[in-house]
């Protein structure tokens, strides 16, 4: 699919929304500014989100709850590996009652485990993205 705004991604976070059950994770993935978090926020609002979803960048994760599903939002750009990192990290953010999203996954693969979904956003010129999911 392709995108032509940030509204556009948003929706396209909020359609996503629909295939999502309790306990998936999803990773989303793509270069910086290509619109990982804005995709995330539809989804987020979809589930009936309605504070602000900001990139967790420097706090690794945040969570929303007050919707359909609590949600986490983690972001592990800034770590390279788990090695050295407390090994329950994650575990605050993983569970079988909400739905997580991963925005840089490599540093973690190994403890986040097999992904529901797998979101690949690219910038295609401008203000579109092209999105891939696969599950």
């Amino acid at each position: 699919m392709e995108t032509r705004s940030a509204a556009q991604t948003e929706a396209a976070g909020a359609a996503l929304a629909a295939e999502i059950s309790p306990g998936d994770l999803v990773i989303v993935s793509g270069e910086v500014g290509a619109g990982k978090t804005t995709l995330i926020r539809g989804a987020a609002r979809a589930l009936g989100v309605v504070e602000p979803v900001t990139s967790p960048t420097f706090t690794i994760g945040r969570r929303y709850a007050g919707g359909r599903l609590p949600i986490s939002h983690l972001d592990l750009y800034r770590l390279e590996d788990m090695e050295g990192e407390d090994p329950a990290l994650l575990d605050d953010y993983l569970g079988p009652d909400g739905v997580a999203f991963v925005e840089w996954p490599a540093a973690g693969a190994e403890r986040l485990g097999r992904p529901a979904l797998e979101v690949r956003l690219a910038h295609a010129g401008e203000e579109r993205r092209t999105i891939e999911v696969v599950d």
